[in-house]
């Protein structure tokens, strides 16, 4: 009887380790790839994320990352969730967190059955290895599409057959030389799902994004005050977005996430905004401790949260609103404004800006005081 092949092995031990999907690529990719980096860096669409600007040479092709590498080991782990991605859309007083979120820190899970992974291959066969989840420079989903995972699909993330948009990945490189997996080709057709449900119209064209109005961008790399024009179309979403995921139509076939650290903690499904816009950095930290969430901070966090309480509102949303206007990070104090310039009348707000304008000496939170009101999005919480 014939021995197993390395790669049936490393599949083997794997899938055992957690992962759901696992294939085999070469450390080229095509030049295509690297002709759609460079346009979307020249064209800006990368917005602050100036580290890809910084890294991209060694992000085009994968054997740049680490010369000695002759395979890539591309594996995904599901993340699907067992309620509606967007159950809490929406909802008055209530934030909406992407569903990658509200488990442990993706990072630590799927890293660390990479690095389990990496030494049994080290252990069984002649070779070295290197683990990476997503903040290092690889191009994670043409690699994982080359190894036969999934497809980029029209949002520009992998889509698999068995699991939907709902996947993370990581990759071993390593010097052993394995034969590569025959590409997944791409099965959207004529769908659009993903580009309609974009809440605020991020994609210019099929497979591309504009991170600059992306809500995930926005909302988790951006670290300024966020675009007047978008802050309404954000909803009450406070980290990330998951409307162009939870679109796909292939998420039929998803199973509910089998590891149990990637599942969400009930505290995450529906959390109350007031709660949240009154959190101070201890609390921030402790609340998201082990998250992706936490990476943020907590004024960011806020900001966002405050961005929320003005689009759906809440019991005590003015009241909370106002707290923050006291606040000793700008960037919070910016968005308190503009959350009570959605909640109250006219009236009401002008006799707050004469209060508070005057104490104010940071200029952009002067700009809030002074910026022309947009249309109300909630109904008026006080006269």
């Amino acid at each position: 009887m014939n021995e197993p092949s390395p790669r049936d092995r490393i599949r083997e031990k794997a899938l055992e380790l957690g992962f759901d999907l696992v294939g085999f690529a070469s450390v080229t990719l095509d030049e295509s790839v690297q002709t759609n980096l460079d346009s979307y860096l020249a064209d800006g669409m990368h917005g602050e994320m100036d580290w890809m600007v910084a890294k991209a040479e060694r992000r085009r092709q994968p054997s740049a990352l680490w010369s000695d590498a002759r395979s890539v080991i591309a594996l995904a782990m599901n993340y699907t969730p067992a309620a509606g991605a967007l159950d809490s859309i929406d909802q008055p007083g209530i934030g909406h967190l992407s569903v990658y979120a509200r488990g442990r820190d993706y990072h630590d899970v799927v890293k660390k059955q990479l690095k389990v992974l990496g030494r049994w291959i080290c252990e069984t066969f002649p070779g070295d290895v290197k683990v990476f989840v997503d903040t290092a420079p690889v191009m994670e989903k043409p690699v994982a599409q080359k190894a036969g995972l999934g497809w980029q699909g029209k949002h520009t993330n992998l889509v698999s057959r068995e699991h939907g948009s709902w996947v993370f990945l990581g990759e071993v490189f390593t010097t052993l030389d394995l034969t590569e997996d025959t590409a997944q080709t791409d099965h959207c057709g004529s769908c659009r799902n993903c580009l309609d449900s974009c809440p605020t119209n991020a994609f210019p064209a099929p497979y591309q994004i504009d991170a600059r109005r992306c809500i995930s961008y926005l909302t988790i790399e951006h670290k300024g005050p966020i675009d007047r024009e978008l802050r309404p179309l954000m909803g009450n979403r406070i980290y990330g977005c998951d409307d162009c995921l939870a679109a796909c139509p292939w998420n039929k076939f998803a199973q509910a996430a089998p590891v149990a650290d990637l599942r969400a903690r009930p505290e995450f499904a529906a959390p109350k905004l007031e709660n949240l816009a009154r959190l101070n950095d201890g609390e921030f930290r402790t609340f998201f401790s082990r998250t992706a969430i936490k990476r943020i901070g907590r004024d960011r966090f806020v900001r966002n949260v405050l961005i929320a309480l003005g689009n759906v509102g809440g019991d005590d949303a003015v009241e909370v609103a106002q707290e923050r206007l006291r606040d000793e990070c700008s960037l919070v104090r910016g968005a308190a404004v503009w959350a009570l310039s959605q909640l109250l009348s006219a009236a009401s707000f002008d006799r707050l800006r004469q209060e508070w304008r005057t104490r104010e000496n940071d200029v952009e939170v002067i700009e809030e005081w002074d910026a022309p009101r947009a249309s109300i999005s909630v109904a008026t919480q006080s006269g």
